[in-house]
């Protein structure tokens, strides 16, 4: 099936804007079919399950329309649960995030009607609220429904099997009757069909109903962690599972680029791929990660799509997708060619509630898994390298190592405390490599510079840790913070390299934009 990027859709550039930043590529289905029928004012009746995108697929038509110089409403969503309206508005904003003078307002029982009057009292252009809650504040007179131009029922179904069709009619009663008015629900039985034929006028259906779904041969896990911990149990989890081959997906490029920089500064052999990358640079990181080079591939779903490397042993999910059926296209990356596979998803609060939707979608069972403690990771590196130990022992000729063994016996050393030692030597190694690169940073003065290229310029970490490997020729891992603003970011290098940076970098160019880098006199004056 053909898919629709948000750049080729008919919406204002601003919507686009909020959209990239929110890490969406493509419109999910029910976003490719029901925004251009919203955007021409027609009714629709969508049929979509939770987690497919309704919520933006509504958002961004009401967003489009709405006169920002009027401050009185023009849009109402009626959701069955104060949890959704609350969802559907940070939502909205973030939408709107780029639109000026747009007040989206959330009311909901549970929370003082006080506090909702006052900022009704102020104006605002989009409510989304609660059947109960809504009807509380028209009888109030605090709540006018006389402008409303677009009226969405958010999960219909749900509402009327709560018992707010009453509720729901009333509310609507209320409104224009040359008004738009949406549909959204999950099912569509003929109590919904019924009601949409009373209130609305000529509806386009949408029906955008999921294909069967099967994940054969995957063990499916996930462990609910801390936000700010996510990095360090995936590193857990890679150092104990040990794979020849993995990929780990996130929602946004901004985060592939993040977590690349947090990955190799671990020690890891990882690089990314996204949607702000040419084919060509696509293709030699796919390259790298083919021949084993790299053995970590960071991605985001669109850029991961074709992906056919049969030797992928695991999946991770350091973000929940959100269009439920992303999960099974990302896991399917691995267990190809009847081979077995193992997925972990990195759960985050209420990531768990889009954890169930999953299950109820695929039709699976998802395990958890408790977070692997730091003795559990010890002990994995320890029966690798007994692995491998026996794996010598069987293949190679030890002789000569042997000699070195007989002098510790004969000066009275037990084999048993020779083999600790060394076991203890190569460990101390292998964690002395793979810190040594933070190490040498920390033990460093490091010089905070001022560079005059942002976010507006499409610039991101790895472009700037590029230009200065690339023309001062200092190593990536030399390179600490590096703070990303709208026009200008901030760097952090060791002062022993600032001239070099200094006299490299000015007048050259990183992602086609002329740079001017000097260091950074007054920290909170610069930001």
């Amino acid at each position: 099936m053909n898919k629709t990027r948000f750049e080729e859709m008919d919406v204002s550039k601003e919507i686009k804007k909020a959209v990239s930043d929110m890490g969406f590529e493509e419109a999910s289905p029910i976003q490719a079919q029901a925004i251009p029928y919203l955007m021409e004012g027609r009714d629709v009746v969508g049929q979509a399950q939770t987690g497919t995108g309704k919520t933006a697929a509504f958002g961004i038509p009401i967003i489009e329309r709405i006169n920002s110089e009027s401050r009185q409403l023009q849009s109402i969503v009626l959701c069955p649960t104060r949890e959704l309206s609350i969802q559907v508005a940070k939502e909205i904003k973030k939408l709107a995030k780029y639109k000026k003078e747009i007040f989206v307002l959330p009311v909901y029982g549970g929370q003082p009607i006080e506090r909702q009057i006052k900022a009704l009292k102020k104006g605002v252009q989009i409510v989304i609220g609660t059947p109960g809650r809504v009807i509380d504040h028209i009888k109030r007179g605090t709540l006018k429904l006389d402008n409303i131009e677009m009226m969405v029922l958010d999960e219909a179904d749900e509402m009327f099997d709560m018992g707010f069709r009453d509720d729901i009619e009333l509310v609507i009663n209320k409104t224009p009757k040359d008004r738009q008015t949406v549909f959204f629900s999950a099912t569509m039985d003929k109590k919904i069909i019924n009601f949409a034929k009373k209130y609305q006028k000529t509806p386009k259906y949408i029906r955008t109903v999921p294909k069967e779904l099967t994940v054969p041969n995957i063990e499916q896990y996930y462990l609910k962690v801390k936000k700010g911990m996510k990095t360090e149990i995936l590193s857990r989890l890679l150092d104990i599972q040990n794979s020849n081959l993995s990929i780990v997906f996130c929602n946004t490029k901004r985060k592939v680029d993040e977590l690349i920089i947090e990955l190799q500064g671990r020690g890891y052999f990882a690089d990314g791929i996204h949607g702000d990358l040419k084919q060509s640079q696509r293709d030699k990181v796919m390259s790298k990660f083919r021949k084993g080079n790299i053995d970590i591939l960071v991605a985001t779903d669109v850029a991961a799509r074709g992906i056919d490397v049969d030797n992928v042993d695991i999946v991770f999910n350091y973000d929940i997708p959100q269009d439920l059926e992303y999960y099974v296209h990302r896991i399917g990356r691995t267990a190809r060619a009847g081979k077995t596979g193992k997925a972990y998803s990195l759960v985050v609060g209420r990531d768990i509630n889009k954890l169930k939707d999953i299950e109820k979608y695929a039709k699976t069972k998802v395990v958890r898994k408790d977070i692997p403690t730091l003795n559990e990771v010890a002990e994995s590196k320890t029966t690798d390298i007994l692995g491998k130990i026996k794996h010598e022992i069987g293949i190679s000729d030890l002789s000569k190592y042997e000699t070195s063994v007989e002098l510790l016996l004969e000066e009275g050393y037990k084999l048993k405390d020779i083999a600790a030692g060394l076991l203890k030597l190569y460990f101390d190694d292998k964690s002395e490599d793979k810190n040594r690169k933070l190490e040498s940073k920390n033990s460093e003065e490091m010089e905070r510079l001022y560079i005059n290229i942002g976010r507006k310029d499409g610039v991101r970490p790895r472009h700037i840790v590029g230009g200065i490997y690339q023309l001062a020729n200092i190593s990536r891992d030399s390179i600490g913070d590096i703070d990303i603003y709208d026009k200008f970011s901030f760097i952090e290098a060791p002062r022993k390299y600032t001239n070099d940076i200094l006299d490299s970098l000015n007048n050259n160019r990183i992602k086609g934009k002329k740079v001017r880098v000097e260091v950074a006199m007054d920290k909170k004056k610069k930001r």
